[in-house]
């Protein structure tokens, strides 16, 4: 395998590092709300909400809206597509990373 046979098999929409953030913080725990997100990926509030809604877009995570006591709460879940891709970009990256050490 050329060194960077792998790099076409990535998901790019995975491989941003923000959104890389998410799926991985989710991926840890069931379901996150938007205040831990923000916290564990030290995003802004506008690139968290940006990257939250292109995962959405992708089927890669859901996002439940609620109010409790009239305070909007948001969270957050890895789907099981979302796992599927967070997956098979770790073992893409397994193959590059390999790549590199030969």
């Amino acid at each position: 395998m050329s060194d960077f046979e792998a790099f076409p098999e990535l998901d790019r929409l995975v491989h941003e590092p923000g959104r890389l953030a998410i799926a991985a913080v989710l991926n840890a725990v069931d379901q996150a709300d938007f205040l831990f997100l923000l916290k564990q990926t030290g995003l802004t509030r506008g690139n968290l909400s940006s990257h939250t809604a292109k995962l959405e877009a992708a089927g890669y995570i859901d996002i439940e809206k609620t109010f409790v006591e009239k305070v909007p709460r948001t969270v957050y879940r890895l789907t099981p597509a979302g796992q599927k891709a967070l997956n098979r970009y770790r073992r893409h990256m397994r193959k590059v990373l390999e790549a590199l050490e030969d």
